[in-house]
């Protein structure tokens, strides 16, 4: 980390400072969560001075607000909290974390988070990212984490049973072939140009298939589409 990214107290403290003509309507409410205050203050110092961001102190998150929680794996704990701040409070997720198993990675996913970023690749850049994909509904996952998540749903796909034809709320193959481009980790125009879509075309297809299906953001619509066999 470059020591220019780690602001003084102050900076934290008036989260607008420095921030040019950026206003606090265009900027990301976030609000940051940690089992230490070590790792609390650092990420906070990364985000502190971003212009995308507007820092919140020792508030609720609600609706509209960009949750960042740290932990160093997902135990149960972290998931009844990543639960209560995205059902409960209406807030998204953004979860750094140290490990995952196997076994946490679709539940950490079903619990609605849709961004997930290694704690030790959590620099400024990397945070900001993944807060503005939080924001917009977006999934952003570390490429090794999305091969896995692949392989863990594709296996559990193979191994349930029932599934001998398509689900009744299934999906239509539009959604399937933007789902498709998703889990390849295209973002919106890129599918959008890939598929001679407009940009307004994607969006309104994820939101349709995730507002049917109950799905909470585009991590979770992939998981869903690969559990029920369609990629």
């Amino acid at each position: 980390m470059r020591s220019s990214q780690r602001p003084p107290d102050a900076g934290a403290s008036h989260p607008h400072a420095e921030t040019g003509a950026a206003d606090s309507r265009t900027r990301i409410p976030v609000v940051v969560h940690a089992p230490d205050p070590i790792s609390r203050a650092g990420v906070r110092g990364l985000v502190a001075r971003q212009p995308v961001i507007d820092l919140l102190d020792d508030v609720p998150a609600g609706p509209g607000t960009v949750a960042v929680l740290v932990s160093e794996t997902p135990d149960e704990s972290t998931l009844s909290r990543l639960r209560q701040l995205v059902r409960g409070d209406g807030a998204r997720a953004v979860l750094v974390v140290g490990t995952i198993r196997e076994a946490e990675l679709l539940d950490v996913i079903e619990c609605g988070v849709g961004a997930i970023v290694w704690r030790h690749e959590a620099n400024a850049h990397r945070l900001v990212q993944a807060v503005l994909a939080a924001s917009r509904g977006d999934g952003d996952l570390p490429a090794d984490l999305l091969g896995r998540l692949i392989t863990q749903v594709g296996s559990l796909q193979r191994t349930a049973a029932g599934h001998s034809g398509v689900p009744l709320s299934g999906l239509v193959p539009r959604e399937v072939d933007v789902l498709r481009l998703v889990a390849e980790g295209l973002d919106t125009g890129e599918i959008a140009s890939k598929l001679s879509y407009s940009e307004r075309t994607v969006k309104n297809v994820m939101h349709g298939l995730t507002t049917r299906l109950h799905l909470r953001n585009r991590a979770h619509a992939v998981a869903y589409a690969l559990r029920e066999g369609y990629i």
